[in-house]
Parts: structure tokens; C-alpha cells; sequence
């Protein structure tokens, strides 16, 4: 068969309660090489679809039981069905019922008498239009599968780079409130020692003046060198030692964190007697001990629920698709997102016009974009660099602008950037679709525009949405 045949060829089903009109239709159909299934009524069509896959529906208007205005409204009504070809078959005195069909989604009408000129046209038509249709529904499906895979890889790196950055708050929770029963014991045990002394008035509000310090140490801890901390433990270790205080070597890194040297340690001396002074080393120790263990677990789960919070805001969990949305929030949230791939040496300078209106805009897909861009400008620099995040407004339009210092994109390709598959990483590293959904995402789905401009030293990506749309 020449292959401009095969490729007009087409499954038909003719729907006619007249037996006549059938089998004529059937003839002529057969000589133009279609292959053609024949209906009698309405019930026995909607059987035969539900059966088998049809390209066109020859479909006649009075039948007996179902009519053609019901059959073509439950082939228009069915998902599965709805992209097939129906022609009406009619003759011209029912011109108000071909147009009240073209109007439920008839394609095209044929009139009685058949005339196989006019047949052939109509089909050869109607099936054009279906294989038209049918590449544009795959390719759209094409489209819209690879956008969920580089949506699915942008969120496994995420998800791989979330964990660990909730991981390390989360070892150090667990380790400090591990150790916590442990510090509690110890306090126990002093505070129980320190009871059995008689403390003066003195004496009683230099320890009141202790804990006190051991609370505001915690909040802002001593700044010193390693090599200075060392030198001083060692001192302060030394002096324990010539005290007769026992396990001198647990106190002494506790008490310089309360930032205690010898002159400090000499006056507590003065205060209370040799007999005391063990007592209330052990107590004050204990005490700073269990305040830090305190701030450490407060700042770990406050480090966690800051990622979660940005996680959130990230994705717009339990929010509408489209909503007003602040794209600060947005940059620093995905920001948050990214932090394990920052912390390698690239400095971020964030540069935020402090009165920018909310936009209207799809939040989870618009932090998909500065992901991208984010993510393209850590690896363009390797890892270490400069990271400037810039957001003004210009007229009806807000400018975001995301620029490192790496060694730019070749002239050559510039114009390539956003084409689909076109990636400048070597194979494996990329997919070459990230540019590209970031294009379509900023100027298909938001009304704007995504630029960019590069030289050796600044790449600047520029991406303008629309504030009232």
C-alpha cells in the first residue's frame, strides 16, 4: 500500500438504522481501503466504542430507541471517547439539526445522497484533524512528563540536602537531651553537698551571683582561640589541683566556659573556705553544664523547625496553587532548601527592595525556578563564589536577579539556553530540560520574561513577572 494511503487509512464506524445506507457506505469506504465496523442503532455504536478504538463516526440523526443527538452527546460526555471524529449523516431539510450538532461537537456533516468525491474529502479532512490532535495530546503528555521527572529530581536532591541539614540538629538534640539525666544527677549530688554546709549572707549571694552567670554565659558564650582555651584549662586545672578538688580535670573546661581565669578562681577562694570550695565547684559546673545542654537542645529544635517552616513555605504545603505570594519568602526559603550545597565556600548577598508588592502566582512552581537558577550558579562556580540575589520593581513589572561570579556562559550558546535538551554539563550531570521548564514556567504560566546575560566573571539571569495579572 503507498504510504500516503496507509497513512489516510482509518477505522470507521458507521451508525444508520437503514440497512441500505449501511452497506452502501460500507462499500464505498472499503474501496478507499478503510477499515469499517456497521451500527444499527445508537445502543449498538456506544457497545462497539466501548469495544474497540474508532478514528471517525459515520452517525445518522433518526434512529429508533437512541438518536444521534444522544449518541454523540455520550461520545462527547466520555473522556475516552470525546477526541474521535463525528460526522453527521443527513439530508438538507435537517440543516437545523446538523448545526444544533455541529454546536454539541460535531466535526462535519455528509449528506444523503452519499457522493464518494465529497466522502472521501470529508474523511480524508477529519482524519488529518484526528492525527493532528492525537500527536498534539501526545506530545503534550510527552511535555508534561518530563516536566514531573525534573520535578521529581530537583526534589530528591532537595529531600537528599534537607536531611542531612535536619540531621545534624537533630544528632545534637538527641545527644544533649542524652546527656541531660546524666548533668541533672550530677547537680543533684552538689546541690545535696552544698547543703550541708552553713553558707553566710555572702556567701549565699555569690552563689545566686554564680547561676546567674552560668544562665547569661550560656546566651553569649566566651569567644577564645583553641590555643587559648588550652593554655587557660590547664591552668585552671593546675589550680583545682592544688586545691585537693577531685575530678578537676571535668571542671576546669566547664569553668572556663563560664569564663573563669585564676584571678576569678583566687577570689571564689577568698569567699568560701577549702572545706566549701570542692562543693561548690562541682555545683556551679553542673549548673553551667545544664544550661548549655538546654540552649543546645533549644537551638537544634529551633534549627528544625526552621527547615520545616521553610520546607513548607517551599513546597506551599496546605496551600491553594495560586496564591499572593511575597518572592522574598520564596528566594530565601529556597535558599534554606540549598544550604548544604552553600556551606562549601559561596557567600550569598541578598539585595531585596524593602516595599515590593505581593504577585498573584503559582508559589511551588515559581521556587522550582530559583531552585534551578540557584542551583545552575553553585555549579557554575563549583562550589565557591559569590551568589547575588537582587528583587526591585520597574514600572507594572518585578525584577528578580540572580548573578554569580563564575566563568560565564559562552557566547556561542546563549541563544541555546532554554532550549529543550540543550545543557552545557557533561552527559550524566544533567537533563537539559531545568532551563527550559524555568522558561516556560516564568513565561507560559506567568505572562513574564526569563533573560539572561553573561560574561566571563558574571552570569545574570533576569527574571520579570507581571504585578497585576
Amino acid at each position: 500500500m503507498p504510504a500516503e494511503t496507509a497513512m489516510r487509512r482509518g477505522h470507521i464506524l458507521v451508525v444508520d438504522d437503514n440497512r441500505v445506507n449501511r452497506l452502501k457506505l460500507k462499500r464505498l469506504l472499503e474501496q478507499q481501503e478503510h477499515e469499517v465496523a456497521l451500527a444499527e442503532d445508537g445502543r449498538q455504536a456506544l457497545s462497539l466504542l466501548a469495544e474497540r478504538p474508532f478514528d471517525v463516526v459515520l452517525l445518522d440523526l433518526i434512529m429508533p430507541e437512541m438518536d444521534g443527538f444522544t449518541v454523540l452527546q455520550t461520545i462527547r460526555a466520555d473522556a475516552s471517547l470525546r477526541d474521535i471524529v463525528v460526522i453527521i449523516i443527513s439530508t438538507l431539510d435537517e440543516m437545523e439539526s446538523i448545526v444544533r450538532c455541529i454546536q454539541m461537537g460535531a466535526e462535519d456533516y455528509l449528506p444523503k445522497p452519499f457522493d464518494p468525491v465529497l466522502l472521501r474529502a470529508r474523511l480524508e479532512t477529519s482524519l488529518e484533524k484526528k492525527k493532528l490532535r492525537d500527536l498534539e495530546r501526545a506530545y503534550l503528555q510527552q511535555e508534561l512528563l518530563l516536566r514531573q521527572n525534573e520535578k521529581l529530581a530537583t526534589l530528591g536532591k532537595l529531600s537528599a540536602g534537607v536531611a542531612h541539614e535536619l540531621n545534624n540538629p537533630a544528632a545534637a538534640a538527641y545527644s544533649s537531651s542524652a546527656n541531660l539525666v546524666t548533668t541533672i544527677e550530677r547537680l543533684q549530688q552538689a546541690q545535696l553537698r552544698l547543703d550541708t554546709y552553713g553558707f553566710s549572707e555572702t556567701q549565699k549571694t555569690e552563689l545566686s551571683a554564680l547561676l546567674q552567670r552560668s544562665a547569661s554565659r550560656v546566651a553569649e558564650p566566651l569567644v577564645l582561640t583553641s590555643l587559648s582555651r588550652s593554655d587557660l584549662q590547664d591552668e585552671v586545672e593546675q589550680w583545682l589541683i592544688d586545691q585537693g578538688i577531685e575530678n578537676s580535670w571535668e571542671y576546669a573546661p566547664e569553668l572556663v566556659g563560664l569564663g573563669f581565669d585564676l584571678t576569678a578562681l583566687r577570689r571564689l577562694a577568698m569567699i568560701f573556705s577549702k572545706a566549701q570550695l570542692p562543693a561548690v565547684m562541682a555545683w556551679v559546673s553542673a549548673a553551667f553544664t545544664l544550661y548549655a545542654l538546654a540552649q543546645e537542645i533549644n537551638d537544634s529544635t529551633g534549627r528544625i523547625v526552621a527547615i520545616v517552616k521553610a520546607l513548607k513555605s517551599y513546597t506551599y504545603m496546605d496551600q491553594s496553587p495560586a496564591q499572593l505570594v511575597d518572592v522574598r519568602e520564596g528566594l530565601l526559603s529556597t535558599l534554606t532548601m540549598l544550604a548544604h550545597k552553600l556551606k562549601g565556600g559561596v557567600t550569598v548577598h541578598c539585595n531585596f527592595a524593602p516595599d515590593l508588592p505581593r504577585i498573584t502566582v503559582y508559589g511551588s512552581e515559581l521556587n522550582q525556578v530559583w531552585t534551578n537558577l540557584i542551583d545552575n550558579a553553585v555549579a557554575a562556580m563549583a562550589g565557591k563564589g559569590e551568589l547575588n540575589l537582587r528583587t526591585h520593581q520597574e514600572g507594572d513589572w518585578l525584577v528578580i536577579e540572580v548573578e554569580d561570579n563564575g566563568p560565564g556562559i559562552p557566547e556561542a550558546v546563549q541563544a541555546k539556553i532554554f532550549d529543550p535538551f540543550f545543557t552545557t554539563k557533561a552527559p550524566g550531570e544533567g537533563t537539559g530540560l531545568g532551563l527550559n521548564i524555568a522558561h516556560n514556567i516564568i513565561v507560559q504560566k506567568h505572562g513574564g520574561q526569563l533573560t539572561v546575560k553573561s560574561q566571563p566573571g558574571q552570569t545574570r539571569f533576569v527574571t520579570r513577572l507581571p504585578i497585576s495579572r
